[in-house]
């Protein structure tokens, strides 16, 4: 008897472990799309990853705003950022909300920010933003390359028709009010 009750617990306990463990079958193709943006945006293929965001995002922003942004961005000589590295955190299960999936996807960067041919001035504005952004703990000055390297936590709502090819939306709590107009109340509740 004390056997099979061993045997039962230990059966028991292993499929509870199995079940934690499982991943999300969604993860995938969540982490799949979501490493083609950021590979696009690392490459310098601004178009390209212009078309891995959310089509309702453009009735906030246009898409040719959002290449320009980009661009100034991803590609400005003054202001090299390169993304070094991309790391997953947790990735909600999708959520049906009106013939939609939604996805809240936690991911983390790596950026090298080349600030050496900025002036003094503009370096501290650069570093006081730098650090309000992403907090003093996560951004580091390389003096010998005149360079801030960036540990950025970020968010990011996925968003799928068929849970396959997934479209994104950044998510910052300052921009919140503005997503109204692309995403569910539902999940703008969890920024």
């Amino acid at each position: 008897m004390k056997t099979k009750s061993l045997l039962f617990l230990f059966v028991l306990l292993s499929f509870m472990t199995f079940a934690q463990t499982k991943a999300n079958p969604d993860d995938a193709a969540i982490k799949k799309s979501l490493t083609y943006f950021v590979n696009s945006i690392k490459s310098k293929q601004i178009d390209q990853a212009v078309s891995c965001i959310y089509p309702k995002f453009f009735t906030v922003v246009s898409k040719e705003q959002m290449t320009q942004i980009l661009n100034m961005t991803y590609n400005n000589p003054f202001m090299k950022i390169e993304v070094q590295n991309l790391q997953f955190g947790n990735i909600e299960k999708p959520e049906l909300i009106s013939g939609e999936y939604f996805s809240i996807s936690n991911y983390f960067l790596k950026l090298k920010c080349n600030v050496s041919s900025l002036n003094d001035d503009m370096k501290k504005k650069m570093s006081s933003a730098l650090t309000a952004k992403y907090g003093a703990n996560n951004v580091k000055y390389l003096a010998n390359e005149g360079s801030y390297l960036i540990n950025a936590t970020m968010k990011a709502c996925a968003v799928s028709k068929d849970k396959k090819a997934w479209k994104f939306v950044i998510l910052e709590k300052e921009y919140k009010s503005q997503l109204v107009k692309v995403l569910p109340k539902k999940v703008l509740d969890k920024i």
